[in-house]
């Protein structure tokens, strides 16, 4: 546990000893603060409107993108943990060091996940807003920031194993983004309808946007925190048997 904490203190530090970090959350934050406030984008069909625009009190047209900023922001924080090591040699240092794959593996992953996790939380002024101005329904805004913690947590695993495959860090990015989308879309009813039934209601459980619609309602099943958690271990195994590999 003391290496795991101690990797983690450190690799959270390094986020800000580099631009990276500053442009991430600058990014992020006005983003989500734009589609907030103005709207942007479709929703289905229909134009998704602003605050203002829409008469209602709540966070639809963040939560609703939330989703598509991840994508980028959760390989973004990610892509160096693992391809700036190959590509500096310090990772024949690390794994010569009296560390266990998976501590170090966990330890990069906690970082990133503490990143996430401030970036969501300086977005908190948002709902602080709403109770300013109104009586916002406090379930769909819980839930929308549970489901967005569990959904992060899975693109970073991914963006963690796509930087662990990579030794340059646009090359994990790019490779992370396309994962992450993949997952995002692959239970599109425009896809699913497309192919048998059987396969088609698989992808539709495989797909993270099935799962985070419902939590983001404010219906926090068990059945869609336990698919989260088991995506986000399966790409961290993957990842820590690629790093065994490097050995």
């Amino acid at each position: 546990m003391y290496n795991i904490l101690a990797i983690t203190k450190k690799e959270f530090t390094g986020y800000f000893n580099s631009p990276i970090a500053y442009v991430v959350m600058v990014v992020f934050l006005g983003i989500v603060n734009i589609l907030f406030f103005n709207g942007a984008g479709f929703q289905g069909l229909a134009f998704s409107p602003g605050l203002f625009l829409r008469g209602t009190v709540d966070m639809r047209p963040m939560l609703t993108h939330l989703p598509w900023i991840f994508i980028v922001i959760a390989p973004a924080i990610t892509m160096k943990l693992w391809a700036e090591e190959r590509k500096l040699g310090t990772l024949e240092i690390l794994l010569t060091l009296p560390v266990r794959d998976y501590e170090a593996v966990l330890g990069k992953y906690l970082a990133s996940f503490l990143f996430l996790a401030l970036n969501l939380a300086l977005t908190l002024s948002i709902p602080y807003t709403l109770t300013r101005i109104g009586n916002p329904d406090f379930g769909p805004i819980i839930g929308g920031y549970t489901g967005a913690l569990l959904l992060g947590g899975v693109y970073l695993a991914v963006g963690l194993f796509a930087s662990s495959l990579a030794v340059e860090q646009i090359v994990a990015f790019i490779l992370g983004a396309l994962v992450c989308a993949f997952l995002f879309i692959i239970g599109n009813q425009v896809i699913v309808m497309q192919l048998p039934v059987q396969l088609g209601t698989l992808l539709m459980h495989i797909c993270t946007a099935t799962h985070f619609e419902n939590i983001s309602r404010g219906v926090i099943d068990s059945r869609d925190v336990i698919y989260y958690l088991s995506a986000t271990v399966f790409f961290l195994v993957l990842t820590n048997i690629t790093v065994e590999s490097r050995r």
